[in-house]
């Protein structure tokens, strides 16, 4: 599922229902709503009517995409021409030319219901032959004729609690972030995921609560994914590649019924962003603070890239991008998206195996690249905790550590400490940008 939803300037359409051998073809969104329009509408409805089931089937269509509804069941398309699933799309269908000129003019808007962000799956049906709970098509002829607008007949059958919202118009692309997500990555979409398997979890209690509402993969995600993929029969590995995120949405569109007209519904708080979805000239904060620190290690060994410091997205950073995205053959936009960053941090990892001594003092001065969080262990919480000690001895201003492998609450507590006086965010998680802050400072304390 999408953050928000999106209008697509294409979806894939099966032809034919969704376990059939029938042909996936590309159709640009504009046609296949005046396809499927010109098929289930008459030309010479009255204008009102025509346009509140021509936004029905925007919003069904929307729905579809927005909650993935195939994808998750592990098909490779958006939406079946089949109107015993779908609605009916039949290849190289004429086009009325009333419901072109309307399509054109609504094919960015759909329907909500107030307070959820979802486009509503508006059912309908003709009225005649068959009824159902959602729009009656030739009831809603009657009703235009009796003088109401689009929005009132489309109130009249889901309700008065709806609304039409315009959106976006972008290229469409799976949620699916790209790279297996496992304990110590950090982004948006793992936000999401703990919202997701916290409300699984109300239908399946055997999943754990997680209480940290964080972007950062930490052990209580790790150990709620092992017990989901254990639930629905999956690999047992913690981590989150394509097969769970799907299931995941799977089981999330499930417990919600996002594809109901009585949907529990989607929240903004549900989807709202806490981080930028890019990072690009002007932007300020512990995003770009981050990303140059990695951009630096790489300049140590490749010399095509400029040292830049500073917490600010500045024109060195921006011709780093570009020649980064030149290099490894990305889109050359300048700007920092979910491909680019994975690649960075990619390269980063691959170049920190082989630095250049003349760029160290000791290779445990390197950011591993991986957030450490209460509950994780490992060499790198190791390197960690022995700078700590460092500190703790020279200072004793931190609450103290045990040199131990184990990010245990006195690691966490210490973290915390020297995150506010170093004006971080006191978070308890080493990013880059806390390691590299807690490395000079070592240095310093060692002169």
């Amino acid at each position: 599922m999408y953050k928000y939803p999106i209008i697509p300037d294409s979806i894939i359409v099966h032809l034919g229902s969704p376990d059939s051998s029938a042909r996936n073809i590309r159709v640009n969104f504009i046609e296949y709503i005046k396809n499927v329009a010109s098929g289930e509408l008459y030309p010479n409805w009255p204008v009102e009517a025509l346009r509140a089931n021509i936004l029905a089937i925007i919003s069904f269509t929307l729905n579809r995409v927005y909650t993935e509804w195939y994808r998750a069941r592990g098909y490779n398309f958006d939406i079946t021409s089949s109107s015993a699933y779908d609605q009916s799309f039949q290849e190289g269908r004429q086009f009325f030319d009333r419901i072109y000129v309307i399509v054109d003019e609504i094919f960015n808007k759909y329907i909500v219901r107030d307070g959820q962000v979802q486009p509503l799956f508006a059912s309908y049906c003709d009225g005649r032959n068959t009824t159902c709970s959602g729009l009656s098509q030739w009831g809603s002829v009657a009703d235009a004729n009796n003088g109401l607008n689009a929005l009132s007949i489309l109130k009249k059958y889901y309700g008065n609690n709806i609304r039409i919202v315009e959106g976006e118009v972008e290229s469409l692309k799976n949620s699916f972030p790209g790279k297996t997500l496992v304990l110590g990555d950090a982004l948006d979409d793992i936000r999401l995921l703990k919202i997701q398997l916290n409300r699984i979890g109300q239908n399946y209690p055997a999943i754990p609560v997680i209480i940290n509402d964080t972007i950062f993969y930490d052990k209580e995600l790790e150990d709620a994914v092992k017990v989901f993929q254990k639930t629905f029969s999956l690999p047992v590995t913690g981590e989150v590649n394509s097969a769970t995120w799907y299931k995941i949405k799977y089981y999330y569109n499930a417990v919600k019924k996002i594809s109901s007209i009585y949907s529990e519904g989607v929240k903004l708080s549900e989807v709202e962003l806490k981080y930028p979805k890019e990072l690009k000239l002007g932007s300020t904060g512990i995003g770009v603070l981050e990303l140059n620190y990695y951009l630096n290690a790489i300049a140590c060994y490749d010399t095509i890239f400029i040292p830049v410091n500073g917490d600010t997205f500045s024109t060195d950073t921006e011709s780093n991008i570009l020649t980064f995205q030149e290099k490894y053959k990305i889109p050359e936009t300048g700007e920092v998206d979910i491909t680019t960053w994975n690649k960075i941090r990619e390269v980063y990892m691959s170049y920190i195996k082989t630095v250049p001594k003349n760029c160290i003092y000791n290779l445990n001065e390197f950011y591993s690249g991986r957030y450490m969080s209460l509950g994780m262990s490992g060499e790198d919480v190791l390197n960690l905790q022995k700078f700590l000690y460092l500190i703790c001895e020279s200072t004793h201003e931190i609450p103290g550590v045990r040199v131990n492998r184990e990010y245990d609450s006195l690691t966490e507590q210490s973290i915390k400490y020297l995150q506010k006086k170093f004006n971080l965010n006191e978070t308890g998680v080493v990013n880059a940008t806390t390691w590299k802050a807690i490395v000079e400072y070592k240095k310093r304390l060692a002169l």
